[in-house]
């Protein structure tokens, strides 16, 4: 079983939408996720506009790749290097940090992940 920041078991991130790298609702990594789908976070409109403008348009449905499109509120495996750059530019999204992979922490500190752990409102 892959681990999460806490070295604790790493749970799921979503089924809806379907998530992760290998498309199992976990933020697993593996040799063949060159780009670290580790973040386990919960979208926001802000963050998806970011996302887009740099390029990763979330928004917008792929049927051809069962890619729905995101709303705010959606959890979703991130890119820890989009995390990071959203983050440096004050849009990064809240994180489940139960559901984030321990390898996030070679970019993140988990002090920072914490500051924006995702709390049910």
């Amino acid at each position: 079983m892959q681990k999460n920041v806490f070295g604790e078991d790493l749970i799921r991130c979503s089924n809806q939408p379907l998530t992760g790298f290998y498309r199992d609702g976990n933020c697993h990594t593996g040799q063949h996720d060159a780009g670290l789908h580790t973040v386990c976070a919960v979208v926001t409109d802000a963050f998806l506009e970011f996302s887009k403008q740099e390029g990763n348009d979330l928004i917008t449905a792929v049927p051809g790749y069962n890619f729905p499109g995101l709303k705010a509120g959606d959890r979703w495996c991130l890119c820890v290097k989009r995390w990071l750059e959203a983050y440096i530019a004050g849009e990064a999204p809240q994180v489940i940090l139960e559901a984030t992979h321990e390898k996030a922490l070679e970019f993140v500190p988990l002090n920072e992940l914490v500051k924006f752990a995702w709390k049910k409102s």
